[in-house]
């Protein structure tokens, strides 16, 4: 019932893609190892609570020439990890915005997050479109509980839940490999990098949230092995074109190779045929 927060901070191939964007010399808050100044549109890439940059570096290189794919990352992680965890939402974005606003204004992006991080983008897509007039092209929001579900409801209780309960919940979620969870070093930083990504969001007004304030076209991917999740409620803030997909797996369905295939597919033709 965790999930919205959980995160494997975990591939194996985490320490590797570290050095690699540390040594390509990459902003800290947006790691774009492939850069394609010819690309037709942006994809920014958010990250899930407790999560970092591992997963999604692959996705830079995977998709076509037309779109460049950046990353987002959060203060407390990987090369930032010295670094204090953001306070609040409002600090996240006002981030993201300073790192990328010429980016952004310079070419068409789209935003995919998946559970935590399509929250995030949601809060930043609100700020550009209040602040600079911008608006994606179409945003990607994967496992992201609707606001009226259990689910996120729950976030609030995060603190208060112990966390042997929390690592028996990641535990079953799969897609944290179980030797990283029987390491102390690694689970006491995963549970600490949890609660911080849970604290930036509570601080939004999620009451806020407005229907029909965006014209883009909005896509929502769920595991179908997840129920209840409400995400559908998510097609309501936009006036364009709305889908709902449910692939095979769980909360962490995209870790899937034939469902990560599929997304990828998925966005590049969504993208392709988007007004560009």
């Amino acid at each position: 019932m965790f999930s919205c927060f959980v995160c494997c901070c975990c591939c194996r191939r985490f320490f590797v893609f570290c050095l690699f964007v540390f040594l390509l010399g990459m902003d800290k808050v947006i790691a774009r190892p492939y850069k394609r100044p010819n690309a037709l549109c942006r994809l920014i890439c958010f990250p899930w609570a407790g999560g970092n940059c591992s997963f999604f570096i692959r996705w830079c290189e995977a998709f076509s020439s037309i779109i460049e794919v950046s990353v987002i990352r959060l203060a407390g992680r990987e090369c930032r990890d010295k670094e204090p965890f953001p306070e609040d939402m409002a600090e996240v974005v006002n981030e993201i915005t300073s790192a990328l606003l010429k980016d952004l204004q310079e070419k068409p992006f789209a935003l995919f997050g998946h559970s935590f991080g399509s929250f995030v983008s949601y809060a930043l897509a609100v700020h550009l479109k209040e602040k600079h007039g911008l608006e994606p092209v179409h945003m990607f929001f994967s496992g992201a509980y609707g606001l009226h579900s259990e689910y996120f409801h729950l976030m609030a209780k995060l603190p208060e839940i112990e966390d042997s309960r929390l690592l028996e919940h990641i535990h079953t979620l799969g897609g944290t490999p179980p030797e990283f969870l029987q390491n102390e070093q690694i689970t006491t930083h995963l549970l600490r990098v949890l609660k911080e990504d849970q604290k930036v969001l509570v601080t939004y007004p999620w009451h806020d949230v407005r229907k029909k304030y965006f014209s883009c076209d909005l896509t929502c991917f769920n595991g179908s092995d997840e129920k209840n999740h409400g995400s559908e409620a998510w097609l309501a803030i936009t006036s364009g074109d709305t889908s709902i997909y449910s692939l095979p797996g769980n909360h962490f369905y995209l870790m899937e190779p034939s469902n990560e295939t599929f997304l990828i597919k998925y966005i590049t033709k969504c993208i392709e045929n988007c007004d560009i």
